[in-house]
């Protein structure tokens, strides 16, 4: 026979077991409070654009639709050369930095909107300093070099990082964290209390003798302690002296 819980059940089991659910929500926001705060080095981003148009060479030429397409293409192509060896070696040894240009590599985001000249070059560092520096200066021996290596000078720089007074950091997020942690703690909470009901054979009460045995209760014998029996027998001596005295005032009566 399928086994059906009710809305009622659900919030009994809440109920029963909601310092267990508590515990582990208080657990996981603790926890990533320690971790976002704590633990997890935070990191910044800084950001340098430069432009892709005409050559140095073509500037008294109008510009055209053609060119706009062909600068467009050749965005793809900047996008990788910026951040290969090539580039990102002149960058690492120019700022003295103290790891290699693969790792510089992981630190550098290129982007750029659809159909646009414009290049971010984007950097992700736990010292805002120095993302600022490793920005500006990758952008910079990009256009340097892009001439050698394209035969061609068609890099501007549009807007360079600039550091500012109080950087905010792009991670972590700490209390977006804590909200998840919220989220997930409850749910493992609540996950395990309902585990814990399903594994709890205990009975307790007539229905759950009549959903184990699948036998009707005829009869429920109540379990009393020794209080209970006590005062059971004061109240019935009290009766008792009450009949008594009942009954001989009605005899006085009647006399």
């Amino acid at each position: 026979m399928e086994e059906t819980i009710s809305l009622k059940e659900i919030f009994g089991v809440i109920k029963k077991r909601f310092m267990l659910i508590v515990a582990f929500v208080f657990g996981a926001a603790l926890i990533a409070v320690v971790f976002s705060y704590f633990i997890i080095t935070p990191k910044y981003e800084s950001s340098s654009q430069f432009i892709v148009n005409q050559s140095q060479q073509d500037q008294n030429i109008p510009y055209n639709v053609n060119d706009i397409r062909t600068n467009v293409e050749l965005i793809n192509t900047y996008n990788v050369i910026i951040k290969s060896p090539r580039v990102l070696d002149e960058v690492v040894e120019e700022l003295g930095l103290d790891y290699s240009a693969g790792t510089l590599s992981q630190k550098i985001k290129v982007s750029s909107e659809q159909n646009s000249q414009v290049v971010t070059v984007t950097v992700t560092d736990p010292n805002p300093a120095t993302a600022t520096q490793i920005a500006n200066t990758t952008v910079k021996v990009f256009q340097d070099m892009i001439p050698d290596i394209m035969n061609v000078d068609n890099v501007k720089i549009l807007s360079p990082a600039e550091m500012v007074e109080k950087p905010t950091p792009v991670s972590p997020k700490p209390l977006l964290n804590i909200a998840i942690a919220i989220v997930l703690g409850g749910m493992i909470g609540v996950g395990l209390a309902f585990l814990l009901e399903y594994l709890d054979n205990t009975i307790r009460t007539e229905d759950d003798i009549e959903k184990e045995l699948g036998l009707p209760v005829l009869g429920v014998i109540s379990t009393m302690t020794t209080e209970d029996l006590r005062q059971g027998r004061m109240l019935i001596g009290q009766q008792s002296r009450m009949k008594r005295g009942g009954f001989s005032g009605a005899q006085k009566k009647t006399v």
